[in-house]
């Protein structure tokens, strides 16, 4: 009978894990596509470097704002009405998240918008020629719009996540990409990068809109209520600080990445872009799957204080990414460049372009049972509602990377910033690994 109920959890994480895998594999696919349409047309140079660029703070405001931090907040509270059958409050929490997210997004987006030709010269690619500085800003400026929309979409990714359901809001990264192909097929031929910019932002609306009928299954009510003073929005603000925080310096150490790559000729931000993009099918696959997944479970465990219960699933999880995420890396290595070569080779997208971004693949391959594990040994503090030492642990290895960065780049170029971020999270892994082991033992 125990052995059942010990072993229960993780059959149950393993089940929907390789439903949520399968959503991801259509939405690497769908990545895929995009790649190779926007390698065809405009190959790895001055270009897609201003279009990756762009991306470095759009993407920063999301994350801290309403990216993955949101879910480890909103969630918890959420689910507190609807284990109360208050359907009513927690619609109207949802609502009062939603439209704090739309104001405070949109506000920074404005600001971010208005400072983007002064962000792009001194912060995000001071190595850029001026030309290339201004289609950065003017893209970056197209591409706070989509910002805002992933700020309703976050929210409303983690109500359906509340609610049990994790189909639709998997599939919403496979229709995101297709509106980044559109733009690229229809639009980039008259607007260049800014297509790709207005690409992106129809992107986010089906990102948005794919989620709708399961929302309207669960009954989605929407009102203009903010509720900051309220218990309930007091919660969620205060459960989200330290993973605002988190997330923020990860997403400023890759604007840091951008940095020092823009100083190291064209074409050096869109290889670590590439690489990275290449690195994270299989991280996201195994990693991202099985955390997402697993989060819920750790949470109930460490809510019971089943801590025994926590680290033997938590064990079991972590030994299913490990052994599929080692061969993983070793297939990208050994296979990355006759792979790189049968997919993007072709158009604009040269020899020279494949041999570029396999130098950054072959660096982040070494930091991906890193990248993956981070995923869930992350999870089981927060599962404790611990945030805090995650964040200093970030924090420490944030500070890693960027040191690394510095001292690989000159003589590995843009490959040592690649190994500069595997080495830094795999650091932070173990480090996390050893105090989560500590602390595990010590409460049993």
């Amino acid at each position: 009978m125990s052995s059942r109920k010990t072993a229960s959890p993780f059959a149950s994480i393993a089940r929907n894990t390789l439903i949520v895998a399968a959503a991801f594999g259509l939405a690497a696919a769908a990545g895929l596509l995009r790649n190779i349409i926007l390698g065809r047309q405009f190959g790895i140079g001055a270009d897609l470097d201003a279009y990756y660029a762009a991306f470095k703070l759009p993407d920063l405001l999301f994350s801290i704002v309403a990216g993955g931090a949101l879910a480890t907040a909103f969630i918890p509270v959420f689910a507190d009405f609807l284990a109360a059958d208050d359907r009513a409050g927690a619609w109207r929490l949802a609502s009062a998240v939603t439209n704090l997210v739309v104001l405070v997004v949109t506000a920074l987006a404005v600001v971010a918008g208005l400072a983007a030709p002064w962000l792009v010269g001194r912060v995000i690619a001071p190595g850029f020629a001026p030309a290339a500085q201004a289609e950065t800003a003017a893209v970056m400026r197209i591409l706070l719009v989509s910002t805002v929309i992933f700020g309703v979409s976050a929210v409303q990714g983690s109500v359906l996540h509340s609610f049990k359901h994790f189909l639709l809001p998997a599939l919403a990264p496979v229709v995101y990409p297709l509106g980044i192909v559109a733009g690229a097929l229809w639009l980039g031929p008259l607007w260049g990068t800014r297509g790709l910019a207005v690409g992106a932002v129809i992107g986010a609306l089906l990102h948005l809109a794919i989620k709708f009928p399961a929302l309207l299954h669960y009954g989605f009510h929407w009102r203009p209520v903010l509720d900051l003073r309220t218990p309930a929005m007091r919660h969620v603000l205060w459960l989200l600080g330290p993973r605002l925080l988190d997330l923020g310096v990860f997403h400023v150490t890759l604007i840091m990445m951008t940095n020092l790559a823009s100083r190291l000729g064209t074409g050096s931000v869109s290889a670590l872009e590439w690489g990275w993009d290449a690195m994270q099918l299989p991280e996201t696959l195994i990693g991202t799957a099985f955390g997402l997944v697993a989060f819920p479970t750790l949470a109930e465990l460490a809510a019971r204080g089943d801590l025994a219960g926590l680290r033997r699933t938590l064990s079991q999880s972590l030994r299913v990414v490990v052994a599929l995420t080692v061969p993983a890396a070793v297939g990208l290595i050994v296979l990355g460049r006759p792979l790189l070569q049968l997919l993007y080779q072709r158009g604009a997208f040269d020899a020279s372009s494949t041999e570029a971004v396999y130098v950054a693949l072959r660096f982040y391959a070494l930091g991906l049972v890193g990248h993956a594990s981070l995923e869930l040994v992350a999870r089981a503090f927060f599962a404790r509602q611990d945030t805090l030492t995650p964040l200093l642990l970030a924090t420490a290895s944030a500070l890693v990377n960027i040191v690394l960065g510095l001292l690989l780049m000159g003589p590995l170029g843009f490959g040592g910033l690649a190994l500069a971020n595997s080495i830094a999270v795999t650091a932070e892994v173990l480090a996390l690994s050893f105090v989560l082991r500590r602390r595990l033992t010590s409460a049993l």
